[in-house]
């Protein structure tokens, strides 16, 4: 009973307005960092360490805020995609547009930063796009997800073989992919390379599906306006990515933090990025 009563509660609050839904996020950002104390072991540590690796200003609560309305965005996009589209601003599109004209398709990474949600939809206004996604371990909560992320020209595949097999299919159709490249993999699937000076464990999977057919890659970051105002999308094109797979892991993670770096307190924190997954060896000492 607590499944459905949660899910029209979230298909309410998509129903508001953007600010207002926002406000809502901000407020749920705040309870769920005041109320978990493993929620905030995991935030405020990798949150300072990042923006204090590169001598920025530490603003912790507008973080904190930021995070409950990374949530509150994709919850919005997914229930109001036309709304979203106007009111998204998009940068750099003659980029993509070069970089799917080469006729190799396109890789597309979209780290968790603001309305990045809004970044397939985008793309799907102009070509199909074939999207890696892992599910949750919740039933209805991946039910929620998939079904708001259901929309034309837009196909998702689970995280597994049969899923990169798609993918390398739509490369060769000359289209999209998408990836999410700040998740932590499964063991034995990534590799040990620094992120904000840390060692995190990362996904090849970009650099090895790009070298396939010299894709292009592209990095897409969403970051949100102000209260109710949408999002700025911008695009910045990678130079090709190593084939080693640590180096390109490396120069991988090194493209994320300086997409993060748009926006460092939309991004998001409270995501264990460091964690140690079954199966995968021991970190080196950096």
């Amino acid at each position: 009973m607590r499944k459905p009563l949660l899910k029209l509660a979230l298909n309410l609050i998509a129903a508001l307005p953007l600010n207002v839904v926002q406000v809502i996020g901000a407020c749920l950002g705040m309870l769920a960092y005041i109320g978990s104390q493993h929620y905030r072991s995991l935030f405020r540590p990798q949150y300072e360490a990042a923006v204090r690796s590169r001598n920025l200003p530490i603003k912790l609560w507008e973080a904190i805020r930021a995070s409950g309305m990374l949530f509150s965005d994709s919850l919005w996009i997914w229930r109001n995609p036309k709304k979203a589209l106007d009111l998204v601003e998009v940068q750099n599109w003659d980029l993509v547009e070069t970089a799917i004209g080469e006729g190799h398709g396109l890789v597309m990474l979209t780290p968790h930063l603001g309305g990045f949600e809004i970044i397939p939809r985008v793309l799907a206004q102009h070509f199909p796009a074939t999207i890696l996604y892992r599910p949750s371990r919740q039933a209805w909560l991946n039910e929620v997800v998939e079904e708001g992320r259901a929309y034309p020209n837009m196909h998702f595949v689970p995280t597994n073989l049969h899923g990169v097999r798609q993918m390398t299919r739509a490369l060769t159709r000359g289209e999209a992919i998408g990836i999410l490249p700040d998740q932590v993999p499964s063991g034995g699937e990534g590799v040990w390379v620094p992120f904000f000076g840390r060692p995190a464990y990362t996904t090849p999977l970009p650099a090895r599906l790009a070298n396939r057919n010299k894709t292009p890659v592209v990095m897409f970051t969403a970051k949100r306006k102000g209260l109710g105002q949408g999002w700025l999308m911008q695009a910045k094109r990678l130079a090709p990515l190593s084939e080693d797979a640590v180096h390109g892991a490396r120069e991988l993670n090194m493209a994320i933090e300086n997409a993060v770096l748009v926006a460092p307190e939309q991004f998001i924190w409270s995501y264990n990025r460091y964690k140690h997954p079954a199966g995968a060896d021991l970190p080196p000492k950096i």
